[in-house]
Formats: structure tokens, C-alpha cells, sequence
């Protein structure tokens, strides 16, 4: 690593809640970490030896909580889970003040940004979100890194995101803008990602000659992209409206008309679990351009190279 990354290696931030509690500069280091994380895993084996970190999940998870589980014990430390609610049986901030006296770090994986938000608010320890309603910071670095690595750069590329606005658009939309990637979200009306955070993703990308675009029409937004992303169309906490959702998405399925008008090098991407021959056709996610498993597999390498900058 250069000099500029080594001196970028500790977060100034105390949290990691949401994509901007990092600067871009930690950004590019985080994602120069992640790459020599995977490449000598054994380098890093005694990073964070002594070292616990309590994973607080309400919501049901595979791929967040095995591989923060593994990222952490692979770094020498471990990891201690608590699942439910949080602050049901008491006030969050309780929570908080607890677990400073036991670990050396916190994982929320919660319905509401609220608690993530108080979690921090309250902590002396590094605080980082698993995933809330409003942001996905963790599965947009394994995004970022698994492009960066499948393409070999970022600046210029496009990267087209078909379905909800949800918390995996925000995390995209703002990472991707950072990094100088040209975003383009296609969405039904009324489905759109929250206008504060197209605002605050179109003035990074002021900075970094990228550009975010907003549109209904998958077409527009797909077209020669070199990614192309979607998520499932009802996210944990909206089932009652999946009905609903089903006939408002039906247009914005990825399926092979609509992948061919993308890139002839594109990729296919999905943060999982998905829901086959919805959002996404069977032949699309099983074709050899599908890297939905090196995004999953890639959640590990860019959460220890996470950890280490919050925590070693």
C-alpha cells in the first residue's frame, strides 16, 4: 500500500452507520485493505486478537452474520450474538453502555436506522450498521470491491440498479458516486430511492465526474451499463405489501431481453437472497455472467479490512 493509504488506515470516524461517516480517501484504502486482506489472509490471522465484538441482529440473516462472525474470528478476535429486538427490555442507550463495559465493538443488523443512529449515539465503541431500513453500507463495499475487482477500475463505469429505492440503492447510489462511477436507478413511481439522498449522491458526484440519474423506464437505465443490479421487491418488514409490489414491479425484471441491452461485458449483480423468476430470471443469475457469489463471498474480505480499520 502507498503512503497516502497507510495514512488513511484508521477511520477518523468513530462508526461506520451509514456510507458518509467515511471519507473517500478512507474509501479507496478501505477497498486497497480488502484486496490484501483476500489475497494473505494469514497476515492478518492475530489482527484482532483479544478483541470481542457483539453482533446485535433483529432481523433473520445468512451472509451478514456468517461472515462478520468469520471476519472477525479469522482476525483472531470473536464474536458474541444477540438476536432480537433491541432495546425491548430496556432503553437502547442502556444497550449501549453495557456492552462498552464488555466488547470492543458492535454490529446492528436492525429494522429502523433509529437504533443504529442511537446505538452510535451512545457508544464509546466503534459502532457498525449490518443493515437498517434507509442504508446497506457493508453489502455496497462488497459491491464496489467485487466491480473494482471483476473490471480493474472504477472511474467511468456504469452501473444500472432495476427495482425498489430501498437501502441497497442508497448505500450503491452514494458509494458509487464517490468513486466516480456513473449511477442509474430505474424505479415505479412512487418506488424511488429518498430524494435527500439522490441530492446528497449527486453533489459527490459533482466531485468526482460521475453522474446519477433517476428514472421509470429499466431500459434507459441498463443501457450499455457494465453492472447491472437488482434486489428483491419486498424487503423484510413490507410482506403486507407484496402483493401490491408484485404488480407495481412487474416491468422491472432482469431478465435476458432486458440484460442484453446492457454492456456485452456486463455483470449481473444481486446482494441476495433472491427471489427467482421475479426480480431476476433463472437463466440471468445462473448465466457465467452472474457474480452474485463473488459479491457474497467478498462481504468477508471487505468486513475484516472494515473491522481493522475501526478496530486494530
Amino acid at each position: 500500500m502507498n503512503k497516502n493509504s497507510l495514512a488513511a488506515l484508521r477511520l477518523a470516524a468513530r462508526h461506520f452507520t451509514c456510507d458518509l461517516d467515511i471519507t473517500r480517501e478512507e474509501l479507496a484504502a478501505l477497498l486497497e485493505l480488502t484486496a490484501q486482506v483476500k489475497a494473505t489472509p494469514g497476515r492478518y490471522a492475530d489482527a484482532l486478537r483479544g478483541r470481542y465484538v457483539s453482533l446485535l441482529f433483529e432481523k433473520p440473516s445468512l451472509r451478514t452474520r456468517l461472515t462478520f462472525e468469520l471476519a472477525i474470528k479469522q482476525l483472531g478476535g470473536d464474536a458474541l450474538l444477540s438476536a432480537g429486538p433491541i432495546g425491548g427490555r430496556e432503553p437502547i442507550k442502556d444497550v449501549a453502555r453495557n456492552l462498552d463495559r464488555w466488547t470492543q465493538g458492535i454490529v446492528a443488523r436492525t429494522f429502523s436506522h433509529k437504533t443504529v443512529h442511537e446505538l452510535a449515539r451512545w457508544s464509546r465503541l466503534p459502532v457498525t450498521n449490518a443493515l437498517s431500513d434507509l442504508y446497506h453500507p457493508c453489502q455496497a463495499l462488497a459491491d464496489i470491491f467485487t466491480i473494482q475487482e471483476h473490471f480493474g477500475v472504477l472511474r467511468g463505469l456504469k452501473l444500472a440498479y432495476v427495482g425498489d429505492g430501498n437501502n441497497v440503492a442508497h448505500s450503491l447510489m452514494l458509494t458509487a458516486a464517490r468513486m466516480g462511477v456513473h449511477f442509474a436507478a430505474a424505479t415505479p413511481p412512487s418506488f424511488g430511492p429518498h430524494p435527500e439522498v439522490v441530492t446528497q449522491a449527486r453533489d459527490l458526484a459533482a466531485h468526482s465526474g460521475a453522474a446519477v440519474t433517476i428514472t421509470h423506464s429499466p431500459a434507459e437505465a441498463v443501457t450499455e451499463a457494465r453492472a447491472v443490479y437488482t434486489d428483491v421487491w419486498t424487503s423484510m418488514g413490507h410482506e403486507a405489501e407484496a402483493e401490491r409490489r408484485r404488480q407495481a414491479f412487474r416491468e422491472y425484471q432482469v431478465n435476458e431481453a432486458l440484460f442484453a441491452l446492457a454492456a456485452p461485458d456486463a455483470v449481473f449483480m444481486h446482494c441476495l437472497p433472491a427471489k427467482r423468476d421475479e426480480e431476476v430470471t433463472e437463466a440471468v443469475i445462473e448465466s457465467d455472467r452472474s457474480v452474485v457469489f463473488d459479491q457474497a463471498e467478498n462481504r468477508l474480505h471487505t468486513q475484516k479490512a472494515l473491522l481493522l480499520m475501526l478496530l486494530d
